[in-house]
């Protein structure tokens, strides 16, 4: 289940295509600003796999 609980990217500025992310004991949530309908659902171990990824470039 999504929680309510949508925390936006620190990197977001006013105006921009943002990332939202919320989590639950399942699965991380992932959507943008613009087409908020569409979520993406992970495993915890794979968004902790695209983090050190995205850290390593």
């Amino acid at each position: 289940m999504i929680t309510d609980r949508w925390q936006k990217s620190s990197y977001c500025q006013e105006g921009d295509a943002c990332v939202h992310i919320s989590t639950d004991p399942h699965g991380v949530h992932l959507t943008d600003s613009d087409a908020a309908q569409t979520i993406v659902t992970v495993t915890p171990a794979a968004f902790t796999a695209l983090l050190d990824h995205l850290k390593s470039l």
